[in-house]
């Protein structure tokens, strides 16, 4: 049975994980929370699932990298300097970085990126999502994971198209950007809708998440396979296969 160790084991994610993981028969190596060492957990486990926050990656890495142990991140917020320090640690274990578990996601993306690819520059891209009153990062992980899957398919980056929310006199919108909208409100687990807006007809991309759940057992089976894994840096997308 694979052993996992939950990062951020207080939060909301850390607890959805810990009580689903007996459905895949798997076992925890048990669970740090804010200010904890994460050390003794890394060599532990065969694999860890960080749910923390930005702040802690950089001390969760390191403590994977001395145990050799493979981790799998789901914090959202990060800046470039954290995926940097994720770049670098792939060089020595597995590393899973995502914005979103959901398998259901993960395909999304994937249509995404194909419908962007195929789809002239006429068509505009604009994403919407919504979560919770609490959330504290926008856009949401996911948005900008499908914001990257979009620009991706037209062979660029969301760095050189993103518009991040519109206020006063924008102006016109220029041709290929692609726009992002965050709203928060009440108790909604995470709704992301990506319209491709062309002359005459619009085709939209939705994903609703009815239940928190679903990112627990989406990080779950992520983390089983993730366990054993070559040092590297991997995607949601190897895991469901697409």
């Amino acid at each position: 049975m694979t052993a996992i160790g939950i990062l951020g084991c207080a939060g909301r994610m850390g607890r959805s994980i810990a009580a689903a993981m007996a459905d895949y028969g798997a076992t925890s190596a048990g669970g740090i929370d804010a200010g904890d060492d994460p050390l003794p957990v890394a060599r532990a486990a065969d694999v860890l699932v960080d749910f923390t926050v930005p702040a802690a990656l950089a001390a969760n890495l390191a403590a994977a990298r001395t145990a050799g142990t493979p981790i799998l991140i789901g914090t959202t917020g990060l800046t470039k300097q954290h995926l940097d320090l994720v770049t670098d640690a792939a060089r020595e274990i597995a590393v899973l970085q995502t914005g979103n578990t959901s398998l259901g996601v993960t395909l999304l993306a994937k249509l995404v990126r194909q419908a962007a690819a195929q789809l002239g520059s006429d068509w505009d891209i604009e994403i919407v999502e919504m979560h919770h009153r609490a959330k504290v990062d926008a856009p949401s992980g996911t948005a900008l994971m499908l914001g990257e899957a979009a620009a991706g398919g037209r062979e660029t980056t969301l760095g050189d198209l993103g518009v991040i929310g519109r206020a006063g006199l924008s102006g016109d919108r220029a041709t290929g950007t692609i726009g992002l909208a965050s709203l928060r409100g009440g108790t909604v687990a995470g709704d992301h809708t990506v319209i491709f807006a062309g002359n005459g007809e619009r085709l939209e991309f939705t994903h609703r998440a009815e239940d928190r759940a679903i990112f627990a057992h989406g990080a779950i089976t992520a983390a089983l396979w993730l366990a054993g894994k070559p040092a590297g840096r991997y995607a949601m997308a190897e895991v469901l296969g697409v």
